[in-house]
């Protein structure tokens, strides 16, 4: 007596073809996005001694020359996008180690003078 043969299972389709894709994509989009927004200009912080980091989101930077920069905001202009800016925490300035002093005296006045605070100066630690 000859019995049938039993019936095969079909072939359970693999998942690695699609966790390739994910991961091909995944590292598309992480090489591809940009994470932050480059600085303006290139910016050389002064040297510091403390090991507390300064913390904020908004960050007025000022050039070697003196020229201000803030977001998309370019010299003067950066006030009024400073007024317009609803600010949470300190505005960070990222001043270069060469900027005359007087200009960024000048600049803490003019800002605490608008209303614009509490300012903190990002440092590179030493």
């Amino acid at each position: 007596m000859r019995l049938p043969d039993p019936a095969r299972r079909p072939a359970r389709e693999s998942v690695v073809p699609m966790i390739n894709v994910v991961f091909l994509l995944l590292v598309f989009f992480m090489i591809s996005a940009q994470l932050a927004p480059p600085d303006p200009f290139e910016v050389t912080p002064p040297a510091a001694t403390s090991d507390d980091p300064a913390q904020g989101a908004a960050v007025l930077h000022v050039a070697q020359d003196g020229a201000l920069a803030y977001g998309a905001a370019r010299g003067e202009a950066v006030f009024a996008a400073l007024d317009e800016a609803e600010i949470e925490g300190p505005l960070m300035i990222r001043a270069d180690k060469a900027a005359p002093g007087q200009a960024i005296a000048a600049l803490i006045a003019r800002l605490s003078a608008a209303g614009i605070g509490p300012l903190e100066l990002i440092a590179e630690g030493g």
